[in-house]
This record gives structure tokens, C-alpha cells and sequence, in this order.
């Protein structure tokens, strides 16, 4: 007999908009009825909304940590316990990411993500691993560790990408020797090429483009704006994917790393169909430390953490976000001022879309996965669920 469950009495953010006295019908975990009145199920197990937001699952396309662990500590109950812990927050699926490494670490965080994603069953989902670097421009590594960043060796990435078939995401710096033909390879593999940590100018970013870089690793962070070379201006990265139609950006709205007309005028070019909320969070969110380390916890490096963000011991620069998926939708809504309907498109819809999964997520949509979170008007979530299954309540 199939599982039956009615989540009813609720304000549903629905892509037609938000849905006053909503009800939505989950049967074996995926949703087949989504309804203005109370609908009326034999055998359903009920779930009173109480007047809160029911809303789709939020989707992080680049998370590094949280609850004390980060991805590249290279064990299985890292991996369970960040997806734990942003699960917590309303992440219902998410994209663990590396950072700059050897080709051993890399190597060793990818065959421990494969055992992990078996064993993920309280936690957020797992969609695939993102890759973040090492092909970077040292220019712009902001905290990335210098002495693993190296230009695209086609060696090393085919190498790594015959070991395994959990990558996603690529991200590195198009303008780099080797970076086109890498582009190139990954895309015909079926992964994401994205631009980041990098000096390009506009043509370098056309030529990635059309290769297949379609999307921006954290749009203004590590990544260059307009620069003068021999007295000429030229358009740098952001400029780039502002005049490229179709590259979608992805933003941290931890509140921290972009302020207010940053975000405002994000959300006034691309818009919620082609911009997606991350947190970029590392391990030190979900908890309330004031120090911590970025990458894995033996030769990671040291970081404090303050005013809402890690940032260097040096404090000249941003070491990571701690935020959670929470948090994104507070900024947008209040600092950007942006409506909660393209806030959730953003956290959600779009993030799907770009990964090649809006077939079965980001939309409270009949078909599609039943991953769902409630929260009231602060952005509080009280409860989420993963395809049926409440992880947290």
C-alpha cells in the first residue's frame, strides 16, 4: 500500500505563486496533488502547517562545511554530518565542494564521497561533488591555498575524471593556458564548467562561454571587474556574465560578502531565472566558534570568525561564509528587498535548473520530489523533508 502524507493549513510557495491555504499530497515520496483548499486522502498521515511557509527544498550548488567538519577531511562522517547540519537549515540538497588540493587529496575526497552518498540518509542529498580548483589565477585566489594552484595539466584531469563519475561541477579560470580545451573535455563528460578565481577579461569570458563555462562561481568574489592594461579599459568577469544573457551567477547572500546595492543590482540584471543563492559556507557554520579552519582540519588553514564571517587571522580578507541556507533567504527578502516567491526561485528552482535536475526538484510541482521545508515569517525552519521523509523537525 502506498505511503499517503497531507501536508495542509500552509502558505505554499507555489512557480504560479504563493498559495494562501495550500495543501500538498505526498504519496511514496514524490508530490501528486498540490491544492488551494484542504484535500480530502483516505489513509494520509497529516501534517498541520499551522500557517508557515511550506516551501521547496532549498538547493546549495557550493558548500564547503558546517557542524564543525569540512568536506576535504577526507572521511565519511564529515560528509554525513555537513549534510546533517544545513539539512537543519532547509538545505535539501546540495553539492559538496572541494578546495584547492593535490591530486592525491582530490582524489581521496571524490572515493570518499561515493561511500558517503550511500550511506546519506539524514542528511541533505547529495546531487554530485564540485570541484573548486586547483586550475586558478594566483592573482585571485582570495583564501585559497597558494601552493596547490597550478594551470589546467590535461594528465591530471583525465586521470581524475577516470576514477570517478560523482563530479558535477568543475570550477577554474578560463583565461589560463589549457583552460579552453579543459572546458572543452569536462563538458563533454556531462560536467559544469564554471569561471572562477580568476583575472579574465571580457573575450577570455566569451571564448569560455562558448565552450561551455555557463555559469559564475560567486559573481564579484575572487573574480575581476573592469582593469586597465596600457591605459585601455577592459570589462572583467562581472561585467562579462552581466552582458551574457544566458550565464547564470551564483551569489553569497550571507549579508557579509556582498552588501545591499550589490544584491539589489544582481537581482535588477540577471534576475531570479539566472542567479542562485549559496552559502559557500565552511565548516564553522552551524556552530558558534571563534576560530576555526579552512579545508581539512590538519593542514587546513587557521581562520577567525566574526562579524557573521571567517575571515584571515590578518583580517585583509573573507576566509569562507558561514552561513546556512536560511540565512540566504533572510538577506534577499530584507536587505536586496527582493519578493519571498524569486528569493525561493533563486534558492531553489534555479539552483535545479542549472544542475540538469528541474525534472524531479526545486518546484512544489505534482511529479516531482517530495523535498519540502516549513519555516515561518523570520525564515525559522521548523521542519524539512527529503523525498517524503522528514530529517528534521
Amino acid at each position: 500500500m502506498p505511503q499517503r502524507l497531507k501536508i495542509y493549513n500552509g502558505r505554499l510557495i507555489t512557480p504560479a505563486g504563493i498559495i494562501p491555504d495550500g495543501t500538498i499530497i505526498i504519496t511514496d515520496g514524490v508530490i501528486t496533488d498540490v491544492g488551494k483548499k484542504n484535500i480530502e486522502v483516505r489513509d494520509a498521515i497529516e501534517i498541520d502547517a499551522r500557517g508557515k511557509y511550506i516551501s521547496p527544498g532549498f538547493i546549495d550548488i557550493h558548500v564547503h562545511g558546517g557542524g564543525g567538519y569540512d568536506f576535504m577531511d577526507a572521511h565519511e562522517t564529515a560528509f554525513l554530518k555537513i549534510a546533517e547540519t544545513h539539512a537543519q537549515y532547509g538545505t535539501t540538497a546540495m553539492l559538496p565542494t572541494t578546495l584547492t588540493s593535490t591530486k592525491e587529496g582530490i582524489l581521496k575526497t571524490l572515493a570518499v564521497y561515493e561511500e558517503a552518498d550511500r550511506k546519506n540518509i539524514n542528511g541533505s542529498q547529495f546531487l554530485g561533488m564540485h570541484l573548486e580548483g586547483p586550475y586558478f589565477a594566483l592573482s585571485q585566489r582570495g583564501a585559497q591555498d597558494p601552493k596547490y594552484i597550478r594551470n589546467p595539466d590535461p594528465e591530471e584531469y583525465r586521470e581524475i575524471l577516470s576514477k570517478t563519475s560523482c563530479i558535477r561541477r568543475w570550477s577554474a579560470a578560463p583565461e589560463l593556458e589549457g583552460a579552453i580545451e579543459f572546458g572543452k573535455y569536462v563538458k563533454s563528460k556531462g560536467i559544469l564548467p564554471a569561471v572562477a578565481h580568476t583575472d579574465a577579461i571580457y573575450e577570455d569570458v566569451v571564448k569560455a562561454f562558448e565552450v561551455g563555462y555557463t555559469l559564475a562561481t560567486h559573481l564579484y568574489s575572487a573574480m575581476s571587474g573592469v582593469t586597465r592594461r596600457n591605459a585601455f579599459r577592459y570589462a572583467g568577469v562581472i561585467e562579462s556574465a552581466f552582458i551574457l544573457d544566458d550565464m547564470d551567477v551564483e551569489i553569497i547572500t550571507d549579508g557579509a560578502h556582498l552588501p545591499a546595492p550589490l544584491l539589489k543590482l544582481v537581482y535588477k540584471i540577471k534576475g531570479a531565472d539566472r542567479t542562485a543563492l549559496i552559502t559557500d559556507a565552511m565548516r564553522a557554520a552551524g556552530t558558534n566558534v571563534t576560530e576555526s579552519i579552512l579545508g581539512n582540519k590538519d593542514d587546513g588553514l587557521k581562520v577567525i570568525v566574526e562579524d557573521g564571517v571567517a575571515k584571515l587571522p590578518d583580517r585583509t580578507s573573507f576566509a569562507g561564509s558561514i552561513a546556512t541556507a536560511d540565512r540566504l533567504i533572510r538577506t534577499m527578502t530584507s536587505m536586496a528587498e527582493v519578493s519571498l516567491s524569486d528569493t525561493i526561485k533563486m534558492a531553489a528552482a534555479t539552483p535545479a535548473r542549472i544542475l540538469g535536475v528541474n525534472d524531479r526538484k526545486g518546484e512544489l510541482v505534482v511529479g516531482k520530489d517530495a523535498d519540502i521545508v516549513l519555516f515561518d515569517d523570520a525564515i525559522n525552519v521548523s521542519m524539512t523533508m527529503i523525498r517524503g521523509r522528514i530529517v528534521h523537525q
